[in-house]
């Protein structure tokens, strides 16, 4: 049977990388400064990114619904969902909730959802691994296993300009954040094993942050000659290439993808912010 991707609108993707993959995407939605956008093709995230800053409120994300979900499972091929970590958004729950209804009627049809304890090009990694191991024809048992502890050992790191989202979303702490602003540092924040946003370490100064981003990949990590790092950027590609150029020179990775943040990741990284997953 054929085999199909599902992720919500948090995994950010390149259109070279929409190509490849054919994957199918199912929209979140954002309300800023008073307009509701939806995630897809037609979103301008500078335009987001503009209303977001010139609002007294904190932007706000709603996450699909299971019906959104349910028009996105086929019977007719086995699906592999990846959606935002269900400590973030809802997504997962209601991917799971859309698989149990679409299995009453398609009671032999394939569904797996995947809760990627990440975001944005978390997400992305997790999305390419699939593609991996579909394209490997392994059963879809082996598939979901090796993915599954793909999603516990990958790593996800961000480094950002501005924390106020993620604080008026209750996304961090005030007090974590704020304590971070007043120490006028550059806060690298990562993933949880759960799935949760903390503040991993605080550093002076961008260039020592992103030196120090560096040395925490060869800490974390291993094996990178076998491994696919992601980075996406909201709105900042020479940051991103730049960082591009220094992993590549302290590590051996397979290789390393860099892609633009689509709505919600923006949401979440706001302007020049910086996720890598591996």
């Amino acid at each position: 049977m054929k085999k199909q991707i599902i992720a919500d609108s948090c995994c950010d993707l390149s259109e070279a990388l929409k190509a490849k993959m054919d994957i199918v995407e199912v929209p979140l939605t954002i309300r800023a400064n008073g307009k509701l956008y939806v995630d897809d093709e037609t979103l301008d995230t500078l335009e987001l990114i503009a209303e977001m800053k010139s609002s007294q409120e904190p932007p706000s994300t709603s996450c699909p619904s299971p019906d959104d979900f349910i028009k996105s499972y086929d019977a007719e091929k086995d699906s592999f969902v990846v959606t935002l970590s269900s400590e973030l958004s809802g997504t997962y729950n209601s991917a799971v909730l859309a698989k149990q209804i679409f299995q009453e009627e398609h009671k032999e049809s394939f569904i797996h959802v995947f809760n990627s304890k990440s975001a944005s090009v978390g997400e992305t990694m997790i999305s390419l691994k699939l593609q991996e191991l579909i394209n490997k024809g392994l059963e879809n048992s082996e598939v979901v296993e090796q993915t599954e502890a793909y999603i516990e050992e990958m790593k996800t790191y961000f480094i950002l300009e501005s924390l106020d989202n993620l604080i008026k979303a209750g996304r961090i702490s005030r007090f974590k954040g704020k304590l971070a602003s007043l120490l006028s540092i550059v806060p690298i924040m990562k993933a949880t094993d759960a799935g949760e946003i903390d503040l991993s370490e605080k550093v002076r100064g961008a260039k020592k942050a992103f030196g120090r981003l560096v040395e925490i990949i060869g800490e974390q990590g291993s094996s990178f000659e076998e491994k696919i790092l992601g980075i996406a950027h909201c709105n900042c590609f020479e940051k991103a290439l730049k960082l591009k150029s220094e992993i590549e020179r302290a590590y051996n990775f397979k290789e390393i993808v860099i892609v633009e943040t689509q709505g919600i990741s923006t949401v979440y990284a706001n302007d020049g912010g910086i996720v890598i997953a591996f």
